[in-house]
């Protein structure tokens, strides 16, 4: 919680304001008792009504100056507390979009969004009443011991009993609360969890007809949740009863010492009434202050699961990796891979192996294999997405190390294996790919896309709207509008990770050949399980199992590779038969 308290460096006038007027609100409260107690003494003891108007008067004067200094102290607070979540959220976004492929996979979707909802909004709610409360209840309960010496010294004996008493209740009941209640954010982030995976895979829930299945599953971690809510909240209910006993107990005996008092002539009824406030004040003040630690105490959790987070560090963090000799380098070479290799941080074994090979500039590189062999891995490497453990990889002649993000990233365009398109319009999302392209570039990136007929069907063309997660857009839409994104930015490296799967032969063919004839020729991989798509590429690229099982030409895969061949019969079984026999090599 300390770290994150550097985003209310901007609002410190507000954090001494909001304390200062609540003081003060504090001050004219503790007031209010022994102007009553002169009401009561003077003004209708005498029977003096011009004094009672009076002093009625100072009373009302006293509630609106301490209203005044309430509302002002809430402004300021939460002023405070808004800029303070407000500079949370923003420094963590940032931070989160800082962060490599390895590390969000490590956190999780589900655990950075609660960070970014819930934990900021309670670790805001924290420091709002912190400013409000932290001093002013302490303030109000010791103060209201004080002015009671100042009333009568023997009757506020009682207080010195009373508020350690009623301290030993609360504290105790906040002791054992505490933890429950932080069992209870554990399983709210469940149910959280279980929300998310529901809503997003809505369709395959349905799909599968398991909607009763996982109703029930939601059901018993409701039920988990709330009984854990109900253990927490009847302990909890355990403070007002008990603390409620223990003050009307101690008032009734001041009432029944304060009588005694007044029938000696000691003190005065006036007295009496302003004890018995006094006490009042401080049972309430009390449970504020216990309610008060309880908020806090969830802000903190919060406060702590969110540095968790700025801790990790930014950035693609290279493993310590084994430098193996490199590959010459010719200068129309635009990548070259040199015995890489890749191990996924915490896994048992590599995920792909020696891989060795050139790509020179303008070439197209197919890249095929079997489910899980690697082929989104190998593309991730080239990218930077996640860093290399042994080998060496070279992009336009420099170490990929050598690269910063920026620099890497302005020179490659990928699609990834799910399209994605953001809420706003088709413009706006096609000019992530360059923030300044022309209406004509974008027409023509559309074009090589295949996808001018998406726009042309749509309201506005360019200005369409799309939805959250492009849900008005087809699969084969999406996909297309994605690669359009891409062209878009004119990359010297072009990456299609299987972003052609939901369009039909058609489509996808004269995508490849729209492609081939860009003026400026980009290096494009594609990824496939078609072998179609990749068939006419310079090189191909064969994976199994993380490891290069074949490099080469349509033809030359053909008969070298048994692994290709295998692929590609199976999708041209025709071609099969006018083979006859395949002869493995």
């Amino acid at each position: 919680m300390k770290k994150l308290l550097v985003y209310l460096k901007d609002y410190k006038k507000e954090c001494v304001t909001a304390p200062l007027f609540k003081m003060l609100e504090a001050i004219f409260e503790l007031l209010v008792p022994l102007v009553m107690a002169s009401v009561i003494d003077r003004g209708i003891a005498e029977r003096d009504i011009p004094y009672i108007v009076k002093m009625c008067l100072v009373m009302v004067a006293l509630g609106m100056v301490g209203l005044f200094c309430s509302v002002t102290a809430q402004y300021f607070s939460a002023k405070a507390a808004a800029g303070f979540g407000t500079g949370v959220r923003h420094a963590l976004f940032s931070h989160i979009q800082s962060l490599s492929f390895t590390n969000l996979d490590q956190v999780g979707t589900s655990a950075l969004i609660t960070r970014m909802t819930s934990d900021i909004n309670q670790a805001q709610n924290g420091v709002n009443m912190v400013l409000r409360l932290f001093l002013r209840s302490p303030f109000i309960v010791l103060g209201a011991m004080v002015m009671a010496f100042t009333v009568d010294g023997k009757a506020a004996m009682l207080f010195v009993v009373t508020i350690p008493l009623l301290s030993f209740v609360v504290f105790g009941v906040m002791r054992v609360s505490i933890p429950l209640y932080k069992k209870v954010q554990d399983r709210l982030d469940a149910v959280t969890l279980h929300v998310r995976e529901n809503l997003t895979g809505v369709r395959v829930i349905r799909a599968f007809h398991l909607e009763e299945e996982e109703t029930a599953e939601f059901k018993e971690r409701s039920q988990s949740l709330t009984a854990m809510q109900m253990l927490a909240g009847k302990i909890s209910g355990l403070m007002n009863p008990v603390t409620y006993v223990l003050i009307n107990g101690m008032t009734a005996f001041l009432i029944y010492t304060g009588a005694l008092e007044v029938d000696c002539g000691r003190i005065t009824q006036g007295e009496v009434v302003a004890l018995v406030n006094y006490m009042s004040q401080i049972l309430v003040e009390l449970i504020k202050f216990a309610n008060l630690i309880i908020t806090i105490t969830k802000a903190a959790a919060c406060a702590n699961r969110i540095q968790d987070v700025f801790e990790i560090p930014e950035g693609e963090q290279a493993v310590p990796y084994k430098k193996t000799e490199e590959l010459p380098w010719e200068p129309d070479e635009m990548v070259v891979f040199s015995h890489v290799g890749l191990t996924y941080e915490k896994a048992g074994a590599e995920s792909l192996t020696d891989i060795s090979f050139r790509a020179k500039r303008g070439e197209t590189i197919g890249v095929i294999g079997g489910t899980g062999s690697g082929k989104t891995s190998l593309v991730h490497l080239i990218s930077g997405f996640y860093p290399h453990t042994a080998g060496s990889i070279r992009i336009d002649g420099r170490d990929i190390v050598s690269y910063s993000k920026e620099e890497l990233r302005a020179k490659i365009g990928i699609v990834m294996q799910r399209a994605v398109l953001f809420a706003g319009t088709i413009r706006e999302n096609l000019c992530w790919g360059r923030e300044d392209a022309t209406e004509e570039e974008l027409t023509e990136a559309l074009k090589t896309a295949q996808a001018l007929e998406v726009i042309d069907k749509k309201e506005g063309r360019l200005d369409a709207r799309v939805a959250q997660g492009g849900a008005n857009f087809s699969g084969g839409q999406k996909q297309r509008l994605s690669i359009a994104r891409a062209l878009v930015k004119n990359p010297e490296i072009l990456i299609l990770d299987d972003s052609a799967s939901a369009l039909d032969y058609a489509t996808d063919a004269a995508l490849r050949r729209a492609i081939a004839g860009l003026k400026k020729q980009p290096t494009v991989f594609i990824v496939s399980q078609r072998a179609s798509s990749i068939q006419y590429a310079n090189r191909i690229l064969v994976l199994d199992d993380g490891e290069l099982a074949g490099v080469g030409t349509n033809e030359e895969l053909l008969h070298s590779c048994k692994v290709y061949q295998e692929i590609y019969y199976s999708q041209f079984p025709e071609k099969m038969r006018q083979k006859g026999e395949v002869q493995y090599v």
